[in-house]
């Protein structure tokens, strides 16, 4: 069976990196977790403290990084190594993800960020989420989907995530996080969020986990299908 591109963009905590892992383990693709990339970049940058305002900083910066995914036996999952360390837990802390935005925005570290992202899947039967995905990275993507909720609800999703690990965090703090994020994100100068015109919209305020999975196979089989005549 022949083998596609599926993107997965969206507002954050709407569970993309969710439904692209269901997919690549239903599939046997790869799994590119673009979010990671940019919260690893985020935290080299914190740990430097640097100034991501700088282009020669973050020109210079973005030299000494190296990322890549490297398959953990325990979770089933692929854990992001930054500079040949796992940082999987450190970059899904409170302290990057308010950074995050901001440094994806910067001009080089997109730009960084995207040539790494298609050279990922250049032999195809990949699942990628993020912001520009369908956009930018691969805008000949088989089958794009535009995930979005109810932003109460993903508030509320982001807030029980969060709590596990920080239970002195608050449900203002998050819904302040995610609205500046949004924010940043719809508006930045370098790939913002949008939906691509030939992109699926998945609003998931009122699906469950398995109900999504199911919908979106049959849209990866229908996209399946259309490219393989």
């Amino acid at each position: 069976m022949k083998k596609i591109i599926i993107t997965i963009d969206g507002y954050s905590s709407c569970g993309k990196s969710t439904l692209a892992k269901q997919l690549a383990s239903r599939l046997n693709y790869l799994y590119i977790d673009s979010g990671a990339m940019y919260r690893a970049i985020t935290l080299y940058f914190i740990q430097q403290h640097m100034d991501w305002n700088d282009p020669a900083q973050v020109r210079d910066a973005l030299g000494n990084i190296r990322l890549e995914f490297i398959h953990n036996q325990i979770s089933g999952q692929s854990d992001m190594y930054l500079n040949d360390e796992n940082v999987e837990q450190m970059i899904r802390e409170m302290l990057v993800a308010e950074k995050v935005s901001e440094v994806a925005a910067v001009r080089e570290v997109r730009e960084f960020a995207v040539a790494q992202q298609q050279k990922m899947g250049a032999g195809r039967g990949i699942v990628m989420d993020g912001r520009d995905i369908g956009t930018v990275v691969f805008p000949h993507a088989e089958l794009k989907i535009f995930m979005t909720a109810d932003p109460a609800i993903r508030v509320e999703r982001r807030f029980k995530e969060l709590y596990q690990k920080n239970k002195n965090i608050t449900l203002h703090e998050v819904k302040e996080n995610l609205e500046l994020r949004d924010y940043i994100d719809a508006n930045r100068e370098v790939s913002p969020l949008r939906k691509a015109d030939d992109a699926i919209v998945l609003d998931n305020s009122q699906l469950t986990m398995q109900e999504q999975l199911e919908l979106v196979m049959q849209w990866v089989e229908d996209a399946i299908m259309a490219h393989s005549s």
